[in-house]
């Protein structure tokens, strides 16, 4: 005998709807509850996957983060190119002291104008060995008319000098004085002779019968 015997047609009909959702409910429940447990069973994979030496999991990338420092190295080496670029003016100032191709006054090797017109102060005299009369005055003459500080002339007598020099004691500014005069009348100069050595201060030009008057070397 059917649960149903004995109700009427309308209530039949409001039970078996109530177990057509009560079928589907379950089936619902039972999918639900499949899908649950597949969910768990993948969880320790993928919390085991950090162990994994080549996972591919997100784990190693986010402990890539202390590698931040690294991209700020670009702006560590900055003030390494800075400090090369700090060096390059020693590395430049250490080839100007060659200088340009026309030297300036006053560098080494060459005399500049000042220099050339304070060596004209330093006191000359100017002595005779020659047998030609005031040859003496006369080389005196050309000095001063070339600016220079003739201070003496007169003879030399005590022995016979072979061509005429300007001596100078070597570390004063007769030195500089002495070769500037005999480059500019074409003689010579050297250091004082022991004749000479105890003479007065000055340059001590002394004449022979090879000087020519009015004559300027270079």
């Amino acid at each position: 005998m059917s649960v149903f015997s004995g109700l009427s047609r309308p209530l039949k009909a409001a039970g078996v709807a109530l177990i057509g959702v009560a079928v589907v409910a379950a089936v619902i429940g039972g999918v639900t509850v499949l899908n649950t447990g597949g969910d768990q069973n993948a969880g320790p994979s993928t919390s085991g996957e950090p162990t994994a030496p080549g996972g591919s999991s997100s784990a190693p990338s986010s402990s890539s983060a202390p590698s931040s420092p690294a991209s700020s190295s670009p702006a560590s080496s900055v003030p390494a190119s800075s400090s090369a670029a700090s060096s390059a003016p020693a590395s430049s100032q250490a080839g100007q002291p060659g200088g340009q191709p026309g030297q300036q006054p006053g560098q080494p090797g060459q005399a500049g104008p000042d220099q050339q017109a304070s060596n004209k102060w330093v006191t000359l005299r100017v002595y005779n060995n020659s047998l030609i009369k005031h040859l003496a005055e006369q080389a005196a003459a050309d000095f001063r008319g070339s600016g220079w500080n003739v201070a003496e002339v007169g003879n030399y007598s005590q022995g016979v000098i072979p061509t005429t020099t300007a001596y100078f004691r070597p570390g004063t500014d007769e030195e500089a004085a002495a070769k500037q005069l005999a480059k500019e009348f074409g003689f010579q100069a050297q250091p004082r002779f022991e004749g000479i050595q105890n003479s007065s201060p000055g340059v001590i030009v002394i004449i022979t019968k090879d000087y020519q008057p009015g004559h300027k070397g270079s």
